[in-house]
């Protein structure tokens, strides 16, 4: 009696047995090929829609130009071809979108541009023999959205430099921009040139904003400090583009006493390991001996010597700038003293307490 088929009517198709090693390692490598080159593809779209939307700005900005009577209907031109050109070309014409392609050319009206000669890809070969020149820009179109609502030329130029040298995502360009990291960080950082060294304060922003932790009303340091472990990517782009993390609760000996270091980071534009210490309280002069005494250890026992001295970082829920200036002030050591905030006030909140307590430091005689 013959058994009935499970496959009903189907030929179940096998597998050619070939050797396991050497197929699995040529089908990854097809497959890496594969990525790469569809990673590749959305790279060269994203540049080349960013390039288009700048001309296509340009084009707007020179055709208002022209003449007086060309200028007066502005906002009547940019409807009509918003029209058009959804019409003709489908989604991605809206009014306010050709409104954003005319800003993007006006924000950014010298840009670096790429000749035929010099673009290895065809479609780049084309565009620039058709165009004279094509306009380069090293960010997503998103980002430079993100950016036209950044007013201050300056703090825009802060915010497109570190997204590129951070890699930064939409979202945490968009987040830096809403938390005020420019004012934060200090106008002197925005100003420098790529060669300066600025000074640890400088690098470190005040007050840090750590919203992403979820932490509640009540918690203890060690629970701060295993919710910033646990969001260590997000607590590193906070810190800067820079940091980079060593260990926690660090071991260290003096005389008969252990001690434990919080959290240890590295600088690299500083060259310096930098120590953390987190407080929930209110900074106070005890904390600054404390974080003097871990700064001298580690600068004898674990600084290389390439490496120039520790720096100390006091995260603390509450500053007070009159203790913080004279508790700090001629130590052998560099030690700041940064507030944290676990909400992520608005802007003009923000931008009260950063005001406020730069008017207290310029109130203070030892300034």
């Amino acid at each position: 009696m013959r058994k009935p088929s499970n496959h009903s009517g189907k030929v179940e198709r096998r597998k050619p047995k070939l050797s396991h090693g050497p197929y699995r390692e040529l089908l990854s490598g097809v497959v890496g090929l594969i990525e790469q080159a569809r990673l590749t593809a959305v790279r060269s779209v994203n540049i080349v829609l960013t390039s288009t939307y700048w001309l296509v700005g340009q084009r707007i900005v020179e055709h208002e130009q022209a003449g007086s009577e060309r200028a007066a209907y502005g906002e009547e031109l940019i409807k009509r071809l918003a029209l058009d050109l959804t019409a003709r070309l489908g989604r991605g014409f809206s009014e306010r979108n050709i409104r954003q392609m005319r800003l993007f050319y006006l924000g950014w009206p010298n840009p670096q541009t790429v000749s035929a000669e010099s673009a290895g890809s065809p479609i780049w070969q084309t565009l620039s023999a058709k165009s004279g020149s094509w306009p380069q820009f090293p960010l997503p179109w998103s980002h430079y959205v993100r950016l036209l609502s950044v007013a201050d030329p300056k703090a825009r130029e802060y915010y497109e430099r570190d997204a590129l040298l951070g890699g930064w995502s939409a979202r945490q360009l968009d987040r830096q921009i809403a938390s005020l990291a420019y004012q934060r960080t200090g106008i002197a950082r925005s100003s420098a040139a790529k060669s300066d060294i600025l000074p640890a304060d400088a690098q470190v922003r005040d007050p840090f904003v750590l919203e992403f932790l979820n932490l509640k009303d009540e918690y203890s340091e060690t629970e701060l400090e295993d919710a910033l472990i646990r969001s260590l990517e997000h607590f590193l782009l906070e810190l800067g583009s820079d940091f980079a993390f060593v260990a926690r609760q660090k071991r260290l000996r003096v005389g008969t006493e252990w001690y434990r270091v919080d959290l240890v980071l590295f600088h690299r534009r500083l060259r310096c390991l930098i120590i953390v210490d987190l407080k929930l309280g209110k900074f106070t002069h005890a904390d600054a001996g404390q974080m003097n005494l871990y700064l001298n250890y580690a600068r004898e026992h674990w600084t290389h010597p390439h490496e120039n001295p520790p720096v100390g970082l006091i995260l603390c829920s509450e500053k007070d700038v009159a203790v913080a200036h004279y508790a700090l002030g001629n130590l052998s050591n560099q030690v700041l003293a940064r507030e944290y905030h676990l909400n992520l006030p608005n802007e003009a909140e923000l931008a009260a307490r950063i005001d406020a307590a730069r008017r207290l430091l310029l109130a203070s005689p030892a300034r």
